[in-house]
């Protein structure tokens, strides 16, 4: 994911879904000791999980009586931070400048000579009908 997100600029759906899933359940695993990958496991199957890492499922461990203040300081920053993370994606997204409002930009005084130049339709996209369509394509107004 690192590498199609960070590096290929692949941002969608799926991505953020599969990451956010993958940070939930470290979170859990890492703040609270509680592996959901194997709770899960162990729900849907008739055999039990048997080679956890470090056999953390293996080990029952006395129901604490409640949550601690720096859990739930923990669950609460990691809640926040997945907050920051989400509204940071939603408004760094790569392809909102090829969505802006066109009524931003439809003075004649903010198009230079060279944008104008680089969005002039080809003959065959015009004869062809599909105007409209290249000038999307090629991120023309």
């Amino acid at each position: 994911m690192a590498y199609l997100m960070v590096f290929k600029g692949v941002i969608g759906p799926a991505n953020i879904l599969v990451c956010g899933a993958c940070m939930i359940l470290m979170f859990f695993e890492t703040s609270f000791g509680i592996c959901i990958g194997c709770k899960v496991y162990n729900a849907l199957n008739k055999e039990k999980a048997q080679l956890c890492p470090g056999g953390v499922c293996g080990v029952d461990f006395a129901p604490a009586p409640g949550w601690t203040a720096v859990q739930v300081a923990a669950f609460i920053a990691f809640l926040g931070g997945m907050v920051f993370a989400g509204n940071w994606v939603a408004n760094n997204d790569p392809y909102t400048s090829a969505r802006a409002n066109p009524a931003e930009s439809s003075s004649p005084a903010s198009v230079s000579p060279e944008e104008a130049a680089r969005c002039t339709v080809p003959e065959f996209a015009k004869k062809m009908g599909h105007e409209d369509m290249w000038k999307l394509h090629n991120n023309c107004k």
